[in-house]
């Protein structure tokens, strides 16, 4: 299967022996239309079920699943020969979706990619709207989810600790941030080009998350009328009226208060078609005609497609943002430049930090042995030597410690220089060092890891 992301050269990524190779695996707004993407979503609430689920699919030892209404990824430590090809079959089988249907979809980063790919969500430099700030978030709550039912843990931890790290640096060094609007500005943006003045216009919003609150506070600041919230709780709906000054209804009782909208904005997640032709067909009469606009900022979709075939109706969804967004994007060119410099200095220095735990088991196994040997064989010189005083103990042992640091100085320093140098054999010249010189299998350096983590935060 091939995929929309070149797969290009694998840069192997085993910070721990054994724990598998770092890949993402997925689709976004890049890839797949959201036809497609609304068929794979999962319900925030389903995230942790189906890391685990596609943890086993994967052969993964660890995995984080995001999914947004932008995109459907999962991070992972696998073993797995083809994960792309056994990501798209567990896809064909939960979603009960035609194999075709996934072609030229999916993208696959390995290694490095893999980690600049992950460091590039988190900052919303991959986003529809670059700097759009619900993102962050998003895969902050479900790395909690994928750690809270055990599928992410060690070297997945170290990586998402570090993206959540660069994400923040990007944030304040950078203006993506300050400059970066919401899918939810977007939709405002849109609809001020629709009609010249919001002023007299009323603005309905169906369900009272985030995109809802940050919606109403862009059409609130863009001059709209009067704003109507939606939801099927109503005391939340409640909640946000008595913020913004709007009347709240419940989900049921819509009907009757479409024909007062000029604008209906939904963003229910994971609800599917809530409104089709036949909640609108009266809602045009009362309104003798004059247009609504719609934007579906759901994914599952929340308005049926079909409304496109109503006279006076305009739909939009997320992709047709997609304009939008581009503006946005080149306006802010400069700064994601800077935002990407960041990313790629992160991404190097982490690497590298990640290669070295790689041979850091073999160089410890090493110099622990060449210290035992050192240290027997001058205890055995020294008790051939009993009349030698404290001085000449002294220089026996700084020369027998000398000889030992210059023999293991250049293969030492070749082993690290592969490392970094990202060379596919690394791993193969470890194992070698290790037979060569009969090492015991060393336990891996979590800790010393872990301390290094501490430094360069």
């Amino acid at each position: 299967m091939s995929g929309a992301g070149a797969r290009g050269r694998v840069e192997t990524l085993r910070p721990r022996r054994r724990e598998g190779e770092l890949v993402v695996v997925g689709l976004s707004h890049h890839s797949a239309p959201v036809e497609l993407r609304e068929r794979v979503a999962v319900a925030p609430e389903h995230v942790g079920a189906a890391a685990l689920r596609l943890r086993a699919a994967l052969q993964a030892h660890e995995l984080v699943l995001v999914s947004t209404c932008n995109r459907l990824e999962v991070v992972a430590m696998t073993e797995a020969g083809d994960p792309l090809e056994a990501f798209a079959a567990e896809l064909t089988r939960h979603h009960e979706l035609p194999r075709a249907g996934l072609e030229g979809h999916l993208y696959l980063h390995h290694g490095r990619g893999a980690l600049r790919h992950l460091f590039r969500v988190a900052s919303s430099l991959d986003s529809m709207i670059l700097g759009e700030p619900q993102i962050l978030g998003q895969i902050k709550e479900q790395y909690r989810q994928a750690a809270a039912v055990s599928a992410a843990s060690g070297g997945l931890k170290r990586c998402f600790e570090r993206a959540f790290r660069v994400a923040k640096r990007v944030r304040t060094e950078t203006g993506v941030g300050q400059l970066g609007v919401s899918m939810a500005a977007a939709a405002v943006d849109l609809a001020s080009r629709i009609f010249d003045d919001l002023g007299d216009k009323t603005v309905m919003l169906i369900g009272a998350g985030e995109m809802a609150e940050l919606a109403a506070r862009h059409f609130r600041t863009a001059g709209a009328r009067g704003l109507i919230f939606v939801n099927r709780s109503f005391d939340r709906a409640v909640e946000l009226a008595r913020g913004f000054g709007g009347t709240p209804v419940p989900l049921e009782r819509i009907e009757p208060y479409l024909p007062m909208a000029d604008v209906v904005v939904s963003s229910v997640g994971g609800a599917g078609w809530i409104l089709g032709p036949s909640h609108f067909n009266e809602a045009l009469r009362q309104r003798r005609r004059r247009p609504m606009f719609l934007i579906d900022l759901g994914v599952p979709r929340n308005f049926d497609p079909a409304l496109n075939d109503i006279e006076g109706i305009y739909l939009y969804d997320v992709d047709d943002l997609d304009r939008v967004a581009e503006e946005h994007r080149e306006r802010r060119a400069s700064e994601a430049r800077r935002a990407e410099s960041i990313i790629e200095e992160e991404v190097k220095r982490y690497w590298s930090h990640l290669r070295d735990d790689e041979v850091r088991p073999t160089i410890v196994a090493l110099r622990d042995k060449a210290e035992e040997i050192r240290r027997v064989e001058l205890e055995r010189a020294l008790r051939s030597l009993p009349a030698a005083s404290d001085a000449e103990r002294a220089v026996l042992e700084a020369m027998s410690a000398a000889i030992v640091n210059k023999l293991l100085h250049g293969p030492l320093v070749a082993l690290k220089e592969l490392a970094r140098e990202e060379a596919a054999a690394v791993e193969e010249a470890a194992e070698m060092v290790r037979r060569m010189f009969a090492l015991e299998e060393s336990p891996p350096a979590s800790a010393a890891r872990d301390e290094d983590e501490g430094a360069e935060s």
